[in-house]
């Protein structure tokens, strides 16, 4: 990728990929043309894939989001990985090196639909410890 202006560009657009063009040379104080330039030729070099629009439920801005580090005894990874699968408040599963095996992410309605959660995954046969963390909010990258 190009130098810090198209660093600071890909950065207001991740931000509000709906800002003007005028909004973002003014932003970083460079022509119009040269912010029309830029997103072309990212987009045309495959840096910009496309451009979305995210819709968040009210639902889902109530519910609560955790991340569980799971550690597994031995050879048992696939039959755990396999039990997190067929629980519905499972949302993702990465495999991880380092102390954990298992980073799964966690979603419920309510911090007693949460509980039972936690409860549910710490008796899968195989988890030898876990460690669980609410996330408190998010920011974009």
């Amino acid at each position: 990728m190009g130098n810090d202006t198209d660093r600071q560009l890909l950065a207001l657009l991740r931000d509000d990929a709906r800002i003007s063009v005028t909004a973002l040379a003014e932003k970083l104080r460079v022509s119009r043309a040269t912010v029309q330039h830029r997103i072309a030729r990212l987009e045309e070099s495959g840096v910009i894939v496309g451009y979305t629009v995210k819709v968040k439920s009210e639902a889902e801005a109530r519910r609560i989001r955790a991340w569980m580090c799971i550690s597994v005894e031995g050879n048992k990874a696939a039959a755990v990985m396999q039990a997190l699968r067929g629980d519905p408040s499972v949302h993702a599963l990465h495999s991880t090196n380092g102390r954990w095996d298992i980073l799964a992410e966690l979603r419920a309605d309510s911090l007693e639909q949460f509980d039972r959660v936690l409860g549910r995954v710490r008796l899968i046969p195989g988890i030898s410890a876990s460690e669980t963390s609410i996330l408190l909010s998010t920011h974009k990258a």
